[in-house]
C-alpha cells in the first residue's frame, strides 16, 4: 500500500512509537505497536481525533501488532467510535487480534460497538 502521507507520534513506549497515521486514498490508517496504555493512550486518542476530522470516509485502526491495551486505551476507542459516527465516518478495528487485544474486548463486552476484521486488507475494502 502507497500511502498519500505518513508520520509517527510520539506515543512511546521504550523507543516504539506505538502510534503512527498514514492516508490512503480516501482512508486514514493507525497503525498501533506494542502496548496501548496510559502513557500512550493520548497520542491515540488525538490521532483517532484528527481522523474523524480529516474529511476522509473511512478510519482503520491496525491492532495486528498491538500486544497490550488497558482501560485507556478502550475509552479513546470508544470515544473515537462517537466522533466517527457523528461526522459519518465509517471506524473498522482491523485485526488479527493478539490474546491481550482480544482478552479486553471480552473482558469489557465492548466488541459488539466495533466494526472488527481479520485483517488489514478486509478493513481497508469492507
Amino acid at each position: 500500500m502507497d500511502a498519500v502521507e505518513c508520520r509517527k507520534m510520539p506515543a512511546v513506549m521504550g523507543d516504539e512509537s506505538v502510534v503512527i497515521t498514514a492516508t490512503h486514498e480516501d482512508i486514514a490508517l493507525i497503525r498501533l505497536r506494542g502496548a496501548i496504555d496510559e502513557d500512550s493512550a493520548p497520542g491515540l486518542t488525538r490521532a483517532l481525533a484528527e481522523a474523524a476530522a480529516s474529511g476522509k470516509s473511512r478510519t482503520v485502526v491496525d491492532l495486528s501488532e498491538a500486544s497490550f491495551a488497558d482501560s485507556h486505551a478502550l475509552h479513546a476507542l470508544l470515544d473515537a467510535q462517537n466522533l466517527h459516527r457523528a461526522a459519518g465516518v465509517s471506524l473498522v478495528l482491523a485485526g488479527p487480534l493478539q490474546a491481550g487485544i482480544r482478552r479486553l474486548f471480552e473482558v469489557t463486552g465492548t466488541a459488539a460497538a466495533f466494526r472488527i476484521t481479520d485483517s488489514l486488507e478486509s478493513a481497508m475494502t469492507c
